[in-house]
């Protein structure tokens, strides 16, 4: 499942009053831009999510989209500038996963 996510930046110097309206507007109608989706695979390995959103301070968020999600009992390992790592338990199904980045 791949997300259409808009990750707009205004460049501090050259945006326009309406550029910065239109993102600040989308902000209050909660559209933030830091989500993504990652799989959780069936061997509970742990899963390594690249997003140049991601901090050491972050808070990460996990939505489960199947029922399976719950046996995975997924957690945030490791959180680094760039990416972080996703721990779980082993459990034979596959399950997609929303996050959301905030911080």
């Amino acid at each position: 499942m791949t997300k259409t996510v808009n990750h707009r930046t205004l460049n501090p110097i050259t945006a326009t009053t309406r550029e910065v309206a239109e993102v600040l507007n989308r902000t209050v109608d909660g559209k933030l831009n830091s989500v993504g989706t990652f799989t959780l695979p069936s061997g509970g390995a742990d899963v390594t999510v690249i997003d140049p959103r991601a901090g050491k301070e972050s808070v990460i968020l996990f939505s489960p989209i199947a029922t399976h999600y719950y046996d995975h009992a997924p957690y945030v390992k490791t959180k680094n500038n760039g990416s972080f790592v996703v721990g779980q338990k082993n459990h034979g199904h596959s399950s997609e996963t929303d996050y959301v980045i905030i911080g």
